[in-house]
């Protein structure tokens, strides 16, 4: 029957409902109708025989109440006395805010109901579990609110701003970072060191950074980014970042060494400002050719072992067959960026970089992408003193004078799996020229090559990793062929990455870094940042064993060990006048967890330990008049939260 499917109040039911007759006359049916009507009324606020600009309070205001029916109703002709059937009008999921499409039609009948916002068609509430929805469970149907960023809400793009396809998407996120280090530290013996009766060159190597910057994005977009490409884009991102480095030698926060063994700061950037715009569609399967111009970010590879910046460019990108194939094509003209905290400022780097690469999903194997891609870096002929008062352009090495390195970089990179088996590989090959290196003191022609693979096996909640990395060094620094390898920009998430002692920590060598913070070669350049790229280096040799173990859902842990060689030692005996260095580095142990409470990226917590124990030749670098360097050791805490 008709009214079986009607919901009833609760309790005893003092009155049936009218019933309704398809065969009686017009005039009967019109006065069933009205009691049908009264009765509805009659069970609570949610049915209204009134006008339909009248209703019950509903969200978002905006609205016009649109109308919903228990059922189909049977047609009849609509004459004088005549009332239009209006029913129940929910509010949609999640917080929704106000409509931005104005009401323009009315509901004429009980058969049709106009609804004009698609995206705000409302949901009968539904507590399936009769809980009354308690904080950190998971259930349908929620009704959000603006500081819900976990259930659907307009200010992170679920709902439009205006009209069907016009989003916002506003991000907060703040960055809280403790790290408590050891690394090699020199005692300045020139001038005075912080104790009396230190030993020559290195001293107490403790040092203790505070690191957090907070950012906020604006993001704003036509089309709905979950099916295509959105029409246009603009974002963007501002951030503010505060920094402390306490340190237990002079000389360290500024070559002045009045200024003590204490550095506070804080800076600003605009850091992301770009407008993206859609040029043309390409086929029928939604694949598009865009251009983006302004400060974005771009990791040219999977595992950023080349480039991986946010800087000022024009980058023209899209898809093909069916976004089966990605491309890019960037072009750079980098900013100037902050010493401690990283950001851009508005002065020019004098650096122009050139990126094109090319995607192929399902390569051969389904769930393999491979990638070619091509970088060519301009790093023209400039002097530069850091925010510390440190020279960092050219290196502080060899020959004082301002040059221009041009180097190419042919690349073959692929990642995903082949059956059960996952694989990550790298090969590139730089080419150019050098002006005046600073070490060698002469012109060089580039010529250097990079290799990494990793592969691993998933077994239930383990993945069981093994890791090869070769940078190739220079073992001839007469004959005017730079052979010792380096990135342009790079932030590499391999063999450990953020966890790993040799890859966090900036080990510091007389004026220059031999390894950089957040690199992976050893480069011999001021900083990763702001120096020059420098093809006359040692190379490096790493053999990686690791395994991820998701110990619960909430908890991961990443466990690394690392075996470090130098590929050549020459570039190290001649800045460092000295024989014979050997090649072991040493063993590099790191232990690292992710904890995500929420069971999201709204909040995670990063931690991790890890130690450094040298091997002859970091001991011939670090300890050539006392025997074995000791072991260092280093911990951070990072707290993550995201709006």
């Amino acid at each position: 029957m008709l009214w079986a499917l009607l919901p009833l109040t609760a309790g005893a039911v003092t009155r049936l409902p009218p019933v309704w007759r398809n065969d009686a006359p017009p005039a009967q049916r019109r006065r069933d109708r009205i009691d049908l009507v009264t009765f509805l009324d009659e069970q609570g606020p949610k049915f209204s025989s009134a006008d339909p600009a009248v209703g019950p309070p509903i969200r978002p205001p905006v609205l016009r109440p649109p109308t919903r029916g228990p059922l189909n109703m049977p047609p009849f002709a609509p004459g004088e006395g005549d009332e239009i059937f209006l029913a129940t009008t929910y509010p949609p999921l999640g917080f929704a805010g106000p409509s931005g499409i104005p009401p323009s039609q009315v509901q004429t009948d009980s058969h049709f109901v106009p609804v004009e916002d698609r995206w705000r068609i409302g949901f009968q509430p539904w507590d399936r579990y009769n809980k009354n929805y308690p904080p950190g469970g998971d259930f349908q149907y929620v009704e959000g609110s603006w500081w819900d960023p976990y259930n659907q809400n307009v200010i992170k793009g679920d709902y439009p701003i205006a009209g069907q396809q016009t989003f916002l998407n506003l991000t907060a996120k703040s960055i809280w970072l403790f790290d408590l280090r050891q690394v090699p530290t020199a005692t300045t013996p020139l001038e005075s060191t912080k104790n009396s009766h230190q030993e020559r060159f290195f001293g107490r190597p403790n040092q203790f950074l505070y690191f957090q910057p907070m950012s906020v994005s604006f993001d704003l977009f036509h089309g709905d980014a979950g099916f295509k490409q959105p029409d246009w884009r603009f974002k963007l991102t501002g951030v503010f970042n505060i920094n402390t480095l306490d340190v237990e030698e002079l000389a360290v926060v500024n070559p002045d060494v009045r200024r003590g063994t204490q550095r506070e700061r804080n800076d600003w950037a605009l850091e992301e400002w770009f407008f993206e715009a859609k040029l043309a569609d390409l086929s029928p399967d939604y694949d598009t050719l865009s251009v983006r111009a302004g400060s974005q970010f771009f990791l040219s590879d999977f595992r950023g072992f080349i480039f991986n910046d946010v800087n000022r460019a024009v980058r023209i990108f899209g898809t093909r067959h069916a976004n089966r194939d990605q491309f890019n094509l960037i072009w750079f003209d980098q900013t100037e960026k902050e010493t401690n905290s990283g950001l851009n400022t508005f002065g020019d780097r004098h650096q122009n970089t050139l990126i094109a690469n090319y995607y192929r999903q399902d390569f051969i194997w389904p769930g393999y992408t491979t990638q070619l891609s091509f970088h060519y870096n301009r790093d023209q002929a400039s002097t530069k003193f850091d925010a510390n008062d440190v020279l960092v352009r050219p290196d502080p090495v060899g020959v004082f004078a301002p040059h221009e390195v041009n180097s190419y970089y042919i690349g073959w990179a692929g990642d995903g799996h082949i059956n059960r088996f996952n694989i990550s590989h790298a090969f590139y090959w730089a080419l150019g020229d050098d002006q005046l290196n600073p070490l060698s003191g002469k012109p060089e022609t580039i010529n250097a090559q990079f290799l990494a693979v990793e592969l691993s096996y998933d077994r239930d909640w383990v993945r069981f990793r093994s890791s090869f990395l070769w940078s190739s060094g220079d073992n001839d620094l007469t004959d005017q062929n730079a052979e010792g390898f380096d990135a342009i920009f790079d932030r590499p998430n391999f063999a450990g990455g953020e966890f790993s002692f040799w890859q966090r920590q900036a080990i510091r060598l007389f004026g220059i870094n031999l390894v950089n913070a957040g690199s992976i070669v050893p480069n011999m350049r001021s900083s990763r940042i702001q120096g020059q790229t420098n093809f006359v280096n040692p190379g490096l040799l790493l053999l990686n064993f690791g395994a991820d173990a998701d110990i619960t859902p909430k908890l991961k842990l990443i466990g690394n060990v690392n075996f470090l060689w130098f590929h050549h030692t020459l570039p190290l005996e001649v800045f460092t006048f000295q024989d014979n260095i050997r090649r072991s580095i040493g063993t590099d142990l790191s232990l690292g967890t992710e904890y995500r409470p929420f069971l999201n990226d709204n909040l995670i917590i990063v931690s991790g330990i890890a130690g450094l124990i040298p091997g002859n030749g970091f001991n011939d670098l670090y300890r050539p008049l006392r025997g074995d360097a000791p072991s260092l050791f280093a911990g951070f805490v990072e707290f993550i939260a995201e709006y």
